[in-house]
């Protein structure tokens, strides 16, 4: 289940991505004949720092996700398993009823 922090990190990785294709298009049509030189290589070097920025957004959420599902898997194993122990030991009137029709 998502919650404020998960939002805030996806709109994060999205900003990062939107402004990473931003410089890329400025940088390939708008700003072309004006990098030259030192200024070339930093411009392209924020434009491949806010698309690691992005991917690295995007990884801390995949292992934060991934993470959550595991405890979920976990928390359902151990309630699924807790209640057959319990259905097991303790035996309703249903179940002692269903016992008896199929002997």
């Amino acid at each position: 289940m998502s919650n404020r922090v998960d939002a805030w990190r996806r709109w994060f990785g999205t900003f990062f991505l939107i402004l990473a294709g931003e410089l890329l298009i400025w940088g390939q049509t708008l700003l072309k004949p004006h990098l030259n030189g030192a200024s070339f290589v930093f411009y392209w070097l924020a434009c491949f720092g806010l698309t690691g920025l992005a991917v690295l957004t995007a990884l801390i959420d995949l292992w934060i996700m991934r993470r959550r599902t595991q405890e979920q898997h976990r928390v359902l194993f151990q309630r699924t398993f807790t209640g057959l122990r319990r259905d097991r030991e303790e035996p309703t009137a249903g179940t002692a009823k269903q016992e008896r029709n199929l002997q």
